[in-house]
């Protein structure tokens, strides 16, 4: 016992002395370090799984895939970007009877441990103006922004895909009517 209390007590003289010698910058460096890690630990558990785009010629399009939370607290995806494209979070609902396209408010939430289906007729990345045709077989880049900051990068093939027959509002995205109606041929 007496012999326990020594060593831990010539343990602690032994860091204080470490610390006072030159350690206070590495302590500086490891808390600058932390918060960039505790923001990016989600991100690295984070996966997105069989991720695709719907191939167009022209108009809206959106990426689909599963969001994997590998981590035992919930994720919350707040934004998305892509140099093929600006994007929004959307999700499709129910209003007059009939499927709608709307922004998702709150971003997509994946539970600790769980998964978040984005696929057609529910959650997706909505392209909203792509700058090129998106051809079956073209690979296009996205970046998940996390509500903690971190962010998850990510690659989706483009398919050709007949759609789930959704119908999107008149005036969504700010459009005039007649272009939401044109467009939405587009993202079915």
């Amino acid at each position: 016992m007496m012999l326990t209390r020594t060593v831990l007590a010539v343990a602690a003289v032994t860091c204080a002395v470490l610390t006072g010698c030159g350690g206070a910058p590495e302590a500086e460096t490891a808390t600058a370090q932390a918060p960039a890690q505790a923001s990016s630990a989600p991100a690295a558990a984070l996966t997105v799984r069989d991720p695709w785009v719907k191939a167009v010629d022209t108009g809206m399009t959106a990426a689909f895939g599963t969001l994997v939370n590998n981590t035992g607290a919930d994720v919350t995806i707040t934004g998305a970007t892509s140099p093929a494209s600006p994007i929004e979070l959307h999700t499709m609902a129910m209003e007059d009877g009939k499927m709608v396209m709307k922004p998702k408010e709150g971003g997509f939430t994946i539970k600790a441990g769980g998964t978040h289906e984005l696929g057609p007729g529910g959650d997706h990345l909505m392209l909203m103006q792509p700058s090129a045709a998106i051809r079956p077989g073209d690979e296009l880049s996205f970046t998940l922004t996390l509500s903690g900051g971190g962010t998850v990068a990510f690659t989706a093939i483009a398919k050709p895909f007949a759609g789930a027959q959704e119908s999107y509002a008149p005036g969504m995205h700010g459009m005039p009517s007649a272009t939401a109606t044109a467009s939405a041929g587009a993202h079915s």
